[in-house]
């Protein structure tokens, strides 16, 4: 009985330990925040109606707390550069944004729509306002400039065309907020405002005067994940949530927004990177750390750049492309109209140890007798660039007779001389970083004798705008100093980026 009693816990114990492991080692999505997170949106108030109607149902969907904090998009930004906390900044103008980021408050940003200043009046235009002009005899509310986007643009719209002085003289109330301006109008208190068109559209009783002013002064709008968040990744899902056509974007064009082409929603976006082999070293630590973050998985397509642009050419389209070299990179321009070059590495000559047979120069791969190793010029950009090197200097077909293998990568041939079965290969100065003492590098006094490295989104990807935050990412000076450490040369622009 007592034996029975025993097993009888010893496998209610087991069960227990087994559910224990389980539920502990069960591998949770990139990034994910246990559910019950509560994240804090500073939102300017303008936008309020379709972030609250959007933010209801994240919760509903998502299980996480959105507590929604409304001002004046300069409030706002005043009240983060002292509470130093906080997840997310939506302003109703990217200035306010770049200002946050300029003061070390904003990481990412997520694009959502666009806002244009116009005239409110009451429903009928009572009073017939037909342009500025007209704001000499009436009585008119006007945004805090100081406190609101709309009231910063509008003053300095003015400021351009002179008119402000008299402007402000016939403002009979600032007030703290765009909503405020709506009020006051709808109320009577005032014959007209300042406010945004989405503002317009969300009030019966009012109807916009659209004047020369301010035509062509859309303004961005778009949601920043602060520095201060705890938890990043489920700020990024709520940013990405509201960026997306068939959730947030919809509560915003549903009260009259002009939104943005969005990123489709996915709770875990799933995206696919071509890139050339030699591009892996430098990119394959950022490209971990930046999955983390997004809460985002990246399938790696490493492989030499002609396999690559062949099947892309035979209909794989990935969402981004990090070319070996430029040439790769105009090959697909019907997919990447636009690139990015990040950086650039020499091409080099690796040989054994004390370089034995004293290789110093393409023309000296003629020599008889050699066992040279090239990349493969169909299969990848290394073995177009030396092709096209050697025949320029007229040497293509003598090196060729010395060619024992053609890899579709250089990180093939860097094992090749490891192995002790070749002279010499053709290789990029960024494939010889780790070769430590076994091999010596024997630089080309060519200058032509070098490759540069694109980045570029694919035109019709579903996750365009992530893609392009992973392009940001890898333009961060932390990003750099891998780019630098793995023997590349750095083009990819400043580090005013930040880290």
């Amino acid at each position: 009985m007592k034996d029975a009693k025993a097993w009888l816990l010893g496998s209610v114990l087991a069960a227990v330990g087994l559910v224990a492991l389980l539920v502990v080692g069960k591998p949770g999505r990139p990034g994910a925040g246990p559910e019950g997170v509560s994240l804090l949106v500073y939102c300017a108030a303008g936008l309020k109606p379709p972030v609250e109607a959007a933010a209801r149902a994240y919760e509903q969907e998502l299980h996480v707390t959105v507590q929604l904090q409304y001002g004046g998009s300069g409030t706002l930004l005043s009240n983060l550069k002292v509470a130093d906390r906080g997840d997310l900044f939506l302003a109703a103008d990217d200035s306010y944004l770049q200002a946050a980021r300029s003061n070390g408050l904003v990481a990412e940003s997520v694009p959502i729509a666009r806002l244009t200043p116009v005239v409110a009046v009451a429903k009928g235009n009572p009073r017939g306002f037909r342009g500025i002009a007209d704001l000499g005899r009436v009585s008119l509310a006007f945004a805090n400039p100081d406190a609101a986007a709309v009231g910063r643009i509008a003053r300095d719209i003015f400021r351009q065309s002179g008119q402000w002085a008299s402007i402000e003289e016939r403002v009979k109330v600032f007030k703290p907020t765009v909503n405020d301006v709506a009020n006051d109008i709808k109320l009577g208190a005032v014959d007209a405002g300042i406010v945004w068109d989405a503002t317009v559209r969300q009030y019966p009783e009012l109807e916009a005067v659209e004047v020369p002013e301010f035509a062509g002064r859309a303004q961005s709008v778009s949601i920043g994940v602060l520095k201060s968040s705890r938890n990043p990744a489920a700020a990024l899902r709520f940013a990405r949530y509201l960026g997306a056509p068939e959730r947030g974007l919809k509560e915003f064009s549903g009260r009259g927004y002009a939104v943005v082409e969005g990123d489709a929603w996915a709770d875990v976006p799933e995206v696919v990177l071509f890139s050339g082999g030699v591009n892996r070293v430098a990119i394959e630590e950022t490209l971990a750390r930046f999955e983390h973050r997004e809460g985002a998985r990246i399938t790696r397509v490493y492989n030499g750049c002609g396999i690559l642009v062949s099947q892309m050419k035979a209909g794989q389209h990935p969402d981004a492309y990090f070319a070996c070299d430029v040439s790769f990179m105009r090959q697909v321009t019907h997919l990447f109209p636009s690139s990015v070059n990040l950086s650039s590495t020499a091409m080099v000559l690796l040989v054994p140890t004390g370089n034995p047979r004293n290789l110093q120069a393409l023309g000296d791969l003629a020599q008889a007798g050699l066992r040279i190793g090239v990349a493969n010029a169909e299969q990848s950009a290394l073995g177009a660039l030396t092709a096209r090197l050697l025949s320029a200097h007229g040497l293509l077909e003598a090196v060729m007779v010395n060619v024992r293998v053609q890899t579709p990568t250089a990180d093939l041939l860097v094992n090749q001389m490891r192995s002790g079965s070749l002279d010499a290969v053709v290789v990029y100065e960024a494939n010889t970083v780790n070769v430590g003492g076994k091999l010596t590098v024997v630089r080309l006094p060519d200058p032509e004798a070098n490759a540069t490295q694109p980045y570029a989104v694919q035109m019709n990807s579903r996750h365009r705008f992530l893609m392009e935050r992973l392009l940001t990412t890898l333009r961060t000076a932390e990003s750099r100093h891998r780019f630098e450490d793995s023997g590349f040369k750095w083009l990819g622009g400043p580090d005013s980026l930040g880290p």
